[in-house]
């Protein structure tokens, strides 16, 4: 049995017949009352977010996860394919169940969650940065660089990413694929 000493951020815990990942979590003390343990948490099996409070000692219920590559293929109809690096074994999953779909190009190598009581897949993750080619963009202003303005520029994958006005078609960036945003110009390979 675990407690809440035991909560750490990235823990996946069982709560109310649901799953949840830990995204934040911290103690509340005070001089007269007992401590509690607050946490944000993050629905796996759900697209619910919530915040919960526990008494200091309290028992919570962490689930086994175990973290696999797999390698994404496709997507159609019955959603994005990835296969097992080890085994070759294929498996759809949900648009749902996808961290960053608009980021995911074919062949790209992701991390999926595997819950190891149930062998059933919880969520895919993709690597935090990821390059990607600039196939759209408007040409910058010459001159207007004093001021850091941003641009809408079309990445391989279909998704918009506000770049700089310097990158230019056909260029390599970084992007966070947590937040969207652009990190930097990438020398080409």
């Amino acid at each position: 049995m675990a407690t809440t000493a035991d909560i750490r951020t990235g823990l996946i815990i069982k709560l109310e017949n649901s799953l949840y990942s830990v995204v934040e979590f911290g103690q509340n003390k005070t001089a007269r009352a007992a401590a509690k343990v607050w946490a944000k948490l993050k629905g796996v099996d759900n697209s619910r977010s919530i915040e919960h409070t526990w008494n200091s000692g309290d028992t919570i219920f962490p689930v086994r996860v175990e973290r696999k590559a797999f390698q994404f293929l496709y997507k159609d109809d019955s959603g994005y394919n990835f296969m097992d690096n080890e085994t070759f074994e294929q498996m759809a999953l949900p648009e749902t169940m996808v961290d960053a779909p608009q980021f995911l190009k074919d062949g790209q190598e992701v991390s999926m969650l595997i819950n190891t009581e149930t062998d059933q897949p919880m969520s895919v993750e993709l690597p935090d940065k990821i390059v990607m080619q600039i196939t759209y963009s408007e040409p910058g202003l010459k001159g207007d660089t004093a001021t850091r303005t941003l641009k809408a520029a079309t990445v391989e994958t279909g998704a918009t990413v506000m770049v700089p006005l310097f990158v230019e078609e056909g260029e390599l960036i970084r992007v966070n694929t947590k937040t969207g945003e652009y990190i930097e110009r990438v020398k080409e390979k």
